[in-house]
Parts: structure tokens; C-alpha cells; sequence
């Protein structure tokens, strides 16, 4: 077993007010982005302004609000929501779904780039490469706070979450941050640098990710009032094989379509 570090998730005060990483998390995950696009970018020749890029990124982070949180009302608790339909906007409760918040994300992507006239393609495969850092980050978040911690195991790198009561779990964030975060982000710089058919690293993301989530959910606790589904499985778990599928089905097409004469 390895002790849990018990970090304080707030990092600074003034008075009243606390800054906690997990918001810190988030600010590094925009900034992040930010500078990754940009390099991109410039790379690819695709002409997009600073702030052009800005302005992306805060019609992507109204989609994960909205769609993460009508995601998690939708698919994780429909009958508590419709009974008390004035909880639905109580976000600072808690409640976002990853899934829901990626659909709204793409959906206001492809929304800002048919405003401003450009290639969906051409900006979704330069700006999905830094999404795997706010992952990685927010799941690094997760592990602070102690949340949405894994399951019962006696591995020897196990720990006993606060919130998790006396049993020693894996530390599922951390596989999360790993996999989700470096390794997709990795998979993704390397694509980037290819001269690939558009679509095929933004569709290698829904790929990998789908794959990864799927895998992780096998460590990770599910949630207590859904519990396990079709017998050994979880809803994320359920979310993501079909993204798995999709992924590939999509970057496969993609490529098909750009070496047809």
C-alpha cells in the first residue's frame, strides 16, 4: 500500500476567498491549449488568428458545460432530475458527464468554424491535440481532491482514499491522467506531424480515448447509484466502446476518402 498524499485542495487564500488546483487544473488546461493550437497552427499554415483561437476555445468550454451537464442528467441520473427538474442547473453540486460535454464541445466547434468560414477538419485536427492535456490535468485534480477513486484491489500501489472509507483502491485518476492524458497526447503530436487525410487525428482521438476510457473503467469505482451494467460493465465503459468504433470506422473512411482518385 502507498499512503495516500493528503495535498489540500486549496493551494492559496485571501480572506473569504480560495483557489483550489482543481480550478487551477482548468486554467492550465485553456492556457495549455491555447499555446498548442497556435504551434499548430503555424505548423499546418492554417490561418487562424490568436484571437480566432481564443475565441474557439470559449465556444468549446460552453459546450462542455451544457453538454457535459445535460449528459450527466440524460444518461447518469434521469429519474432524480425529472422528479426535481430545479436541480438541473445546480452545477456547483456536482455532475458532469465527459461524453456529454465532448458532443456539446464538437457540436459549438463546428458551429464557430461555419461562422467564421473554416474547414471543420482543418481545425479540429489541430485543436483536438491539446485536449488530452486538460485531461490529464483534470484528472490529476481529481487525485487532490480524492475523488473518483478506483476499486477495491490489493495491488501493492494501492490506497485508502478519504472519501473511500478503509479500503485500499487503485489510484484510477492517476491511470486516467497516464493514459488518457500523456499517452493520447503523445499519439496525437505524432499523427500531427504526419501528412495524414483531414479528419484522421481528430477521428484517432475519439479512437484512442474510447480504447483508454474503456480500459480504465475496469479500476475505476463505479458510480454508487448506477452501479454496474449487463453485468461487469460501467455506463462509461458502455459511452465509450461505441466511440471506440466510431474512431475507427471514421479515421479509416477518412483515409479511403483522400487516396480515391
Amino acid at each position: 500500500m502507498i499512503p495516500f498524499p493528503k495535498i489540500d485542495p486549496v493551494f492559496f487564500r485571501i480572506g473569504p476567498l480560495a483557489f483550489r488546483w482543481y480550478g487551477m487544473m482548468y486554467a492550465l488546461s485553456f492556457l495549455s491549449a491555447i499555446f498548442i493550437i497556435r504551434a499548430l497552427a503555424l505548423k499546418k499554415k492554417l490561418k487562424i488568428t490568436q484571437d480566432e483561437i481564443s475565441d474557439l476555445m470559449l465556444y468549446a468550454a460552453l459546450g462542455v458545460i451544457l453538454g457535459g451537464r445535460l449528459g450527466y442528467v440524460l444518461l447518469y441520473n434521469p429519474a432524480y432530475y425529472f422528479g426535481n427538474p430545479e436541480k438541473v442547473f445546480a452545477v456547483w453540486e456536482g455532475g458532469m458527464s465527459f461524453h456529454g460535454g465532448m458532443i456539446g464541445a464538437i457540436f459549438c466547434g463546428i458551429l464557430y468554424c461555419k461562422r467564421r468560414g473554416f474547414d471543420v477538419y482543418a481545425v479540429a485536427d489541430v485543436a483536438i491535440v491539446s485536449v488530452p492535456v486538460g485531461l490529464g490535468l483534470g484528472r490529476i485534480g481529481n487525485f487532490i481532491n480524492g475523488e473518483l477513486y478506483g476499486r477495491a484491489t490489493d495491488l501493492p500501489w494501492c490506497m485508502i482514499f478519504p472519501q473511500g472509507g478503509e479500503v485500499c483502491r487503485h489510484p484510477s485518476q492517476l491511470y486516467q491522467a497516464g493514459l488518457e492524458g500523456a499517452a493520447l497526447f503523445a499519439i496525437l503530436w505524432l499523427l500531427s506531424k504526419k501528412d495524414l487525410a483531414a479528419g484522421v487525428v481528430f477521428w484517432s482521438f475519439i479512437l484512442f480515448y474510447g480504447l483508454f476510457r474503456f480500459l480504465v473503467e475496469f479500476a475505476r469505482e463505479p458510480d454508487a447509484h448506477i452501479g454496474l451494467l449487463l453485468g461487469s460493465f460501467s455506463m462509461g465503459q458502455l459511452l465509450s466502446l461505441p466511440m471506440f468504433v466510431l474512431g475507427l470506422a471514421m479515421a479509416w473512411r477518412c483515409r479511403r476518402r483522400a487516396a480515391a482518385p
